[in-house]
């Protein structure tokens, strides 16, 4: 009889070198692997794509499973932005803040259709695009996105955070793409 305890599984180790009682390996493999298993997400959720992300949070999905347990309503506690939803002119400045404000390293999450391209909403109002001012790492799609959506977006951000180098946000590539932005 197979029990609950033997379908668990235990994640991957990174490439290294294992003996009798010890394993060695590359310090940012092993950084890479507990950033990407300790995501702390701050949802900036400002129409139904934050509906979707509560539902994401729920029991019969549960993002916590991928290490983000922890919401983080303080961007300076918090390492992955969550736009969600539409953003208008007015608040671009506001989200803006939230993301300087926000440590190194940091990444952007793109939520729907209004967060990533002004959705529906071609006026003079709404931001067509929150890349306009901020760095995006990944976008999801949808109008709203299901949840499943939004935890494959979460899951690309772990691949970028667990195979980051630890010296990219040294770079002078980083460092242009911020100057782009106009954020030092």
């Amino acid at each position: 009889m197979e029990t609950v305890a033997s379908k668990i599984g235990v994640g991957e180790k990174p490439e290294g070198h294992e003996g009798h009682g010890f394993f060695a390996t590359r310090l940012d493999k092993v950084v890479g692997l507990a950033r990407k298993n300790s995501i702390w997400p701050l949802p900036f959720a400002t129409s139904c794509c934050g509906i979707e992300f509560m539902a994401t949070m729920g029991a019969h999905y549960d993002l916590a499973r991928f290490g983000s347990e922890r919401l983080s309503f303080s961007p300076r506690q918090a390492d992955l932005l969550m736009v969600m939803g539409t953003i208008a002119k007015k608040m671009g400045p506001v989200l803006r803040q939230v993301y300087e404000q926000m440590a190194e390293p940091r990444w952007v999450l793109s939520v729907g259709a209004c967060a990533s391209s002004g959705g529906i909403f071609d006026t003079y109002s709404v931001l067509q695009g929150i890349d306009r001012i901020i760095p995006v790492d990944v976008y999801v799609p949808g109008c709203p996105p299901r949840p499943e959506q939004i935890i494959d977006g979460v899951m690309k951000i772990q691949y970028l955070v667990e195979n980051e180098s630890l010296r990219r946000r040294d770079s002078a590539e980083y460092k242009a793409m911020l100057n782009k932005y106009g954020i030092e």
